[in-house]
């Protein structure tokens, strides 16, 4: 189990400790020997490191007084005692939102883990296991040297219609493929990992409901990230290049970047004392159910990042001077009340929060889910109001290599001027930021995923059926109507 020199404090701690790891990197057909200062990966650790200062300059808001350590703790370390722990969480998320700009990543982790509480402990109950036990010890080791936890669920699932164990190609979900009397091996692919490089452990996770035929696929482990067997291959995000381009008006968000990865699993060991689910493959729906629960509600992360993007909006129109217009004023309402709407959804859920046997507590299911779904949504009208706003320059704005020149540059000066009180570069930088949030390398975090993240839209209306109530809400109008009445 991870154990580092010191425990890490500060955000610079949490950057030094991903620092002289063996890992198997590839970025662009290369491997990366040193992620930390490479210019592509490095906006997505400053990110994470932001969730370290945060808990130092924000005590109550970033921590949590854990119940294994009896000591303040990270919040995204913290296994939720109460609905107010929830609500928390939800404060929390939008306050990092506000303040990167994109997707900080710790979030994934902090909800596999409190959905991992409640589930371990039901299968020990069952089984008379010791996966609780160990879990709880665990969490309380990274607790005590404040680590990161990432959580992969997502299997790259090969063919939808078949069940994993009826895959072509077995590896197409992760699985045990040997056994040991210290642990297991695992093999297979997680795809769409967010954060995954910047963590110093790796949840392995079912992806969906499983049978008995599926026993090898129900496996739940810790791994280290930098574990014999793993091979990341970065992803791809657009714009992604200006980060390596001199200057930083182009990158638009130069200082903060989400991060996605493949990760590939070849006879990754997994010890006896991480293992935390193990063939109870019946519980694995409940496992995947409650993470959702929680990570969908988690999605409030994005009316954060909202808040910026209507500011660059309000700003640019404020830079254009059309700040005064009514349209403009009437659509930056609109995009104030589509980004509280995902916050009042998401904060309802958590308000509504339930304990769980285990004295975890779970938010609100279908609030959940409703929040979410408005997520899948709203996101993109935000956006486009951004967009429209911003005006056609959000698009065709010459680079900043072209404004710096020597040559053309006091044309651009000129040229694309707003107000005359308004440096020339001010406004290129907000109109690069809104670009960078909306068609650049941060729409992945505000806008796909929001779409895909916590399942993809159809997953949410899925829940969303099965606890509309219907033949509850039916009552209540035939007895208001006097239909159950019309025999007496």
């Amino acid at each position: 189990m991870l154990t580092t020199a010191t425990t890490i404090q500060t955000g610079a701690d949490y950057i030094d400790s991903l620092r002289n790891r063996n890992l198997t990197v590839y970025l662009f057909g290369e491997r990366i020997d040193n992620i930390v200062d490479h210019p592509l990966i490095r906006p997505s650790i400053n990110v994470v490191a932001c969730t370290f200062d945060l808990a130092l300059e924000d005590p109550e808001l970033g921590t949590a007084v854990s119940p294994f350590t009896g000591d303040r703790v990270n919040r995204f370390l913290h296994i939720a005692q109460s609905a107010e722990d929830v609500v928390m969480q939800n404060r929390m998320q939008r306050r990092l939102g506000q303040l990167t700009g994109t997707c900080f990543q710790r979030c994934v982790g902090m909800d596999a883990f409190n959905a991992l509480f409640s589930t371990t402990f039901e299968i020990d109950r069952q089984f008379g296991t010791s996966y609780h036990h160990h879990f709880r010890t665990f969490i309380a080791h990274m607790q005590r040297q404040n680590c990161v936890i990432g959580g992969a669920m997502t299997d790259v699932k090969g063919d939808r219609s078949l069940a994993p164990h009826q895959q072509a190609d077995p590896d197409l979900y992760v699985h045990i493929t040997r056994r040991t009397p210290d642990g297991v091996y695992v093999t297979g692919a997680k795809a769409h990992q967010t954060g995954c490089l910047n963590s110093h452990y790796l949840l392995i996770m079912p992806t969906l409901r499983l049978t008995e035929a599926d026993r090898d696929y129900a496996i739940v482990g810790a791994i280290p990230v930098d574990a014999p067997g793993i091979t990341y291959i970065y992803g791809r995000q657009s714009c992604d290049t200006r980060s390596l381009e001199p200057g930083t008006m182009d990158a638009g968000n130069a200082r903060f970047g989400g991060q996605e990865a493949m990760v590939i699993l070849d006879e990754v060991f997994i010890p006896n004392d991480l293992i935390f689910m193990d063939g109870e493959y019946d519980y694995a729906s409940m496992l995947v159910e409650r993470f959702t629960c929680y990570h969908r509600r988690s999605y409030v992360c994005k009316s954060g990042v909202g808040d910026v993007l209507i500011g660059a909006a309000a700003t640019i129109a404020d830079y254009n001077g059309t700040d005064k217009a009514s349209h403009i004023k009437d659509k930056l309402v609109e995009m104030t009340f589509l980004n509280e709407t995902i916050y009042s959804t998401g904060i309802a859920a958590s308000h509504s929060a339930i304990p769980t046997e285990s004295g975890a507590y779970l938010p609100d299911d279908l609030l959940a889910n409703v929040c979410k779904h408005h997520v899948t949504k709203l996101p993109y009208e935000i956006a486009r109001l951004a967009q429209d706003l911003a005006g056609g320059l959000v698009a065709t704005l010459p680079s900043e290599a072209d404004f710096r020149s020597e040559v053309i540059g006091h044309l651009l000066e000129k040229y694309l001027k707003g107000r005359a009180d308004v440096p020339t570069e001010a406004r290129m930088r907000i109109l690069r930021l809104i670009e960078n949030m909306t068609l650049g390398r941060n729409a992945v975090g505000y806008l796909t995923e929001s779409m895909h993240g916590a399942g993809s839209p159809q997953a949410q209306r899925i829940q969303i059926a099965r606890q509309s109530r219907l033949a509850f809400k039916k009552d209540l109008a035939k007895t208001l109507a006097g239909v159950l009445t019309m025999g007496d």
